[in-house]
C-alpha cells in the first residue's frame, strides 16, 4: 500500500513552479525523477524536494494541473503542508502574472508587500 498522498494545485505551469521554488530557498531536481516515500515506493515527478530524512516532495503533471506528491507522514519542512503549498502558490501566481504581463508588452512600474503578505503589483505598458 502507498503511503503516497497527492495533494491538488492550481499550479500549471513549469517554469512559473520552478521559480517560486528557487524564490523560497526551496532546493529542487529537475525531472523526471523520483520522489521516494514509505518501504523504498517511488513515484516520478518533474520537479523532487528532497528532504534530509529520505521521502521526498514532488509536483506532478497529472494532465491538467501539477499535484504535489509526498509521503505526509514523514513531512520534515518548516511550515505545514498547507502553508508550504500557500507559499508556493503565491510565489508561482507571481510569476504567472509577470510572465504574462510581459507577453502583452506589460514591465511591473511598482511592487509592495502588504503586511498580510499579499503583494501588489502594478504593470505599465507604454505605447507610440
Amino acid at each position: 500500500m502507498s503511503h503516497f498522498s497527492n495533494i491538488k494545485t492550481q499550479i500549471r505551469n513549469l517554469v512559473s513552479l520552478k521559480a517560486a521554488l528557487t524564490d523560497l530557498d526551496i532546493e529542487w531536481k529537475e525531472g523526471p525523477e523520483t520522489v521516494r516515500g514509505y518501504q523504498g515506493k517511488t513515484q516520478s515527478a518533474e520537479v523532487v524536494v528532497e528532504q534530509e530524512n529520505n521521502y521526498d516532495i514532488g509536483f506532478s503533471w497529472n494532465g491538467e494541473e501539477y499535484e504535489m506528491v509526498a509521503d505526509l507522514q514523514y513531512w520534515q519542512q518548516p511550515l505545514s503542508v498547507e502553508g508550504f503549498i500557500k507559499q508556493v502558490t503565491q510565489r508561482y501566481a507571481y510569476h504567472t502574472v509577470v510572465g504574462e504581463t510581459e507577453k502583452q508588452g506589460f514591465q511591473v512600474a511598482r511592487e509592495q508587500k502588504n503586511e498580510d503578505g499579499s503583494i501588489c503589483l502594478v504593470v505599465q505598458r507604454w505605447s507610440a
